[in-house]
């Protein structure tokens, strides 16, 4: 499934970038819950803790953010441990990207992640 999102996540740059609305648009995608590392009965995964995150957008700088998933050190549910806090992430978009205070929004300042560029 994976590779049905990357397909469209692609075409739909491209097509932005073909528009020149590439730096007008920042698309943000995640599950809104991590996945155990354990494979189940079903030979798919349980609900979990961390996960991951991806941002695309012309003005995205690149890269990976957070710590990389240590498999050795999983939590006591047995899923990845989580390096950066949601909330930085939305503080981020909230004031890097939409130009708002998002002390008000998140009841509190939290440090932003850096991937939103001018």
């Amino acid at each position: 499934m994976l590779e049905i999102l990357s397909d469209a996540l692609a075409n739909f740059q491209t097509d932005l970038t073909a528009h020149g609305k590439a730096d007008d648009v920042l698309l943000i995608t995640w599950s809104e819950f991590g996945r155990r590392v354990k494979e189940n009965g079903s030979q798919g995964t349980d609900h979990g803790d961390g996960g991951a995150m991806l941002a695309m957008g012309g003005r995205v700088k690149g890269g990976i953010y957070g710590e990389p998933p240590d498999l050795s050190r999983l939590d006591g549910n047995g899923s990845q441990r989580w390096s950066t806090d949601f909330r930085s992430v939305y503080a981020t978009l909230l004031e890097d990207w939409l130009g708002v205070d998002s002390s008000t929004i998140l009841g509190g300042r939290f440090e932003h992640v850096g991937f939103v560029g001018s």
